[in-house]
């Protein structure tokens, strides 16, 4: 019964959204109150639980977002992304200009979230959009594609470390072990992808406001060493504060001062900071023009929060209603092999409650005990749980709306793009966890 809510309620959102033209912020909270009374929530309790969805969305989301956002558009406003573009074509020359988004946002996006990841790389990719003239999702699907793979699939990300302990494996070898087929299956869909058919016919335009329309001349533009260095600020404090960690036991002295400068919101109002002086009074451009580019952010911004915000209550109502605790049970029998049930459980906590988080501890909970006597590698369970939790990206979860409202694609559009490929990354994820399983890794 509780999948049955979980697929009419699905429905029923589309129908709102594509037939009808509702809101998206509106309908998911329609749809969430719906479900909550459904799945037996009492009544007075249901604002509370929509109003912890929300809050734990955008307490996640929000300042990532709103500075990631401020970031690129005083980068955009100034001819950094531009620079940091015209400097991609010139090395890689048009033609491979997909190679160069996915090298980017691979490299970035090994150790920095998907949210703070893309809201640092989109104006370039809406940059190089302008400046080579090809469609959105030539080059900004190649973008999201990496990020997600390096998201889902690796630790230092939520989803992996959070059952690295669940399986007593070693971080650094799940990261050694995962990039073996991370890399090149990444590489694989990134480049498939934007030319199938069904992705070739959308041509959606830039979203208004999240990058400047100007196009600078040589001499209006900072240098590439300036544009770079604030690009890659919040890379080098997030990435550095990760590894520190790893590094070094938990009394170090020096431990909370690098966990706080290292952490996305730390690290981005740094950034944030700079980019207003770098792009700023450096180039003779006022405070108050720095000002301006940060509230045109935020104006353009509000929207995508309010349905993201909405998208983390669908998903608290689907929790709090018992879903993931029916899953748990009914597939706590099941009697197969400890990787392809790990992978499956986590597959079909993800469609049902859309948080990749809840996905892969409840399936590492799942399957740890058969895991534990079955001589299979615990960074494989890891690995084998990750990659589930990327399958069928969809209505439930918030990165979906993220991804539609940046790239202005319409519901049915983003279900082609987005639930797609992280499908066809779930099951290659898959694949090569039983290869190297099977190699003996």
């Amino acid at each position: 019964m509780p999948l049955v809510v979980v697929g009419i309620s699905v429905l029923v959102l589309l129908l709102l959204m594509t037939k009808l033209k509702v809101n998206g912020f509106v309908a998911l909270l329609f749809v969430s109150v719906a479900v909550a009374l459904v799945q037996g929530i009492p009544m007075a309790e249901i604002p509370d639980v929509l109003s912890k969805g929300i809050g734990g969305q955008l307490g996640d989301s929000v300042i990532t977002i709103g500075l990631g956002a401020m970031i690129g558009r005083v980068m955009g406003d100034s001819g950094a992304a531009q620079r940091i573009a015209d400097s991609l074509v010139d090395a890689f020359g048009e033609r491979w200009v997909q190679l160069a988004m996915v090298v980017t946002s691979m490299i970035i996006g090994v150790t920095m979230f998907y949210e703070v990841a893309f809201v640092i790389i989109v104006p370039v990719a809406f940059t190089l959009v302008r400046r080579t003239g090809s469609r959105l999702l030539w080059i900004g699907l190649p973008m999201s594609i990496a990020l997600s793979t390096m998201h889902s699939f690796l630790p230092p990300h939520p989803g992996p470390t959070a059952v690295v302990g669940t399986f007593h494996a070693s971080v650094g070898k799940t990261l050694a072990i995962g990039l073996l087929f991370t890399i090149p299956f990444a590489a694989l869909i990134a480049l498939v992808w934007p030319r199938l058919p069904f992705v070739r016919r959308m041509d959606p335009p830039i979203p208004q406001g999240l990058v400047s329309d100007r196009r600078f001349t040589e001499e209006e533009m900072p240098g590439l060493g300036w544009a770079l260095s604030v690009a890659l600020v919040p890379v080098v404090l997030i990435a550095g504060g990760a590894v520190y960690e790893m590094c070094v036991p938990d009394d170090d002295p020096a431990l909370p001062f690098v966990t706080f400068i290292g952490s996305a919101p730390i690290a981005l109002l740094l950034t944030l900071f700079l980019a207003g002086w770098a792009f700023g009074p450096r180039l003779g451009r006022t405070l108050q023009e720095v000002a301006s580019s940060c509230v045109a952010a935020a104006q353009a911004m509000s929207m995508i929060l309010l349905v993201i915000g909405a998208g983390g209550a669908f998903k608290q109502v689907l929790t709090d209603g018992g879903v993931s605790d029916y899953i748990k049970d009914t597939t706590s029998s099941w009697d197969i092999s400890p990787l392809i049930l790990a992978w499956l459980i986590a597959v079909i906590l993800r469609v049902a409650l859309g948080s990749a988080t809840v996905a892969v501890v409840t399936a590492a909970g799942v399957a740890h005990p058969l895991a534990a006597g079955s001589g299979v590698s615990p960074e494989l369970m890891v690995l084998a749980v990750s990659c589930g939790s990327i399958a069928f990206s969809h209505v439930n979860d918030p990165g979906f709306w993220m991804f539609k409202e940046y790239f202005n694609l319409s519901v049915l559009d983003a279900i082609k793009a987005r639930t797609t490929y992280t499908t066809a990354l779930a099951v290659l994820g898959l694949g090569g966890v039983l290869a190297l399983n099977a190699a003996g890794l």
